[in-house]
């Protein structure tokens, strides 16, 4: 890249699950549980109180209400209160992270479905209990993904057609069909080998995540595994996302890892930040 990229934030918990949302970048900034907005200019402001902990994201509906992750789905009201929007405690006791709401309304929202004080356990044992709930517009809720190891960031392609998720312990990309009826098929490896957490799709069908676990870098990846570019951090890269007037603004969110066993204390540590730079092509799709 021909910029070199520019701290936007600093001091942040762990900034996770950035959107580009009504001209400001907005994400979760775990430890904290604040969800923020910040412009261009570095100008941010607490927009509201997320779920406790780590693992929760936000996304909005059609008709501009915002939802929250955590141990419910929850929809924000006019008036701020907070209602449960849909009821998926059957498809898993776990609660949920990652979220997207694709261009037709549909949401995405997918569950570890582990406790994460067995995070080491269900690494090491090769288990893929993870999984991925649809919640139509008019309501209907359903398991449409299973089998799938520590689930993470979602993008869905500007056509509503393919959901790629990043299954994080398998250091795979994996894409599906979305038929017609929001189910989820044809399920393909859409790269390998990489170090996929939040993830964001451009123009050029590229997808930016890290190139390799335990690596601190954002790569621009195409399908089929070949990285196209990469950019060297000083620490990983939790989430990336397109925005800005353009949307070719490249947002990068890291933060140093203190371990899994010590989540509290990288975001008490207060390491993370959000990097920006000029993208080669504009953002497309969602979230």
């Amino acid at each position: 890249m021909a910029n070199e990229p520019r701290v936007l934030l600093d001091g942040l918990g762990i900034p996770e699950s950035p959107r580009w949302h009504d001209g400001r970048l907005w994400f979760s900034n775990w430890g904290p549980s604040e969800i923020v907005a910040v412009d261009l200019d570095g100008n941010f402001e607490v927009m509201g109180r997320g779920a406790e902990g780590a693992g929760w994201a936000t996304g909005w509906l059609p008709d501009g209400s915002m939802l929250v992750t955590g141990a419910e789905l929850m929809r924000e009201e006019p008036d701020g209160t907070r209602v449960v929007h849909a009821d998926l405690s059957e498809l898993s006791p776990y609660g949920w992270s990652e979220l997207t709401v694709d261009g037709r309304g549909n949401a995405y929202a997918n569950s570890l479905n582990f406790d994460f004080a067995d995070f080491q356990a269900v690494m090491a044992s090769g288990q893929a209990p993870g999984k991925i709930s649809l919640i139509t517009t008019d309501g209907q809720v359903r398991e449409v993904a299973d089998d799938l190891a520590f689930p993470n960031g979602m993008v869905v392609t500007p056509d509503n057609k393919t959901l790629v998720i990043s299954e994080s312990f398998r250091a795979r990309l994996t894409a599906f069909d979305i038929a017609d009826d929001g189910s989820l098929e044809n399920r393909r490896v859409w790269a390998d080998n990489v170090g996929p957490d939040g993830i964001c799709i451009d123009a050029d069908g590229c997808i930016w995540c890290s190139s390799g676990a335990m690596v601190n870098d954002a790569a621009r990846i195409r399908e089929g595994g070949e990285v196209v570019e990469t950019i060297q951090l000083e620490r990983p890269c939790f989430a990336t996302m397109l925005g800005g007037p353009d949307r070719r603004t490249l947002f990068m969110l890291t933060a140093e890892w203190r371990g899994s066993t010590s989540l509290q204390d990288t975001m008490a540590a207060k390491t993370g930040q959000i990097l920006v730079v000029e993208a080669p092509a504009p953002g497309v799709g969602w979230p």
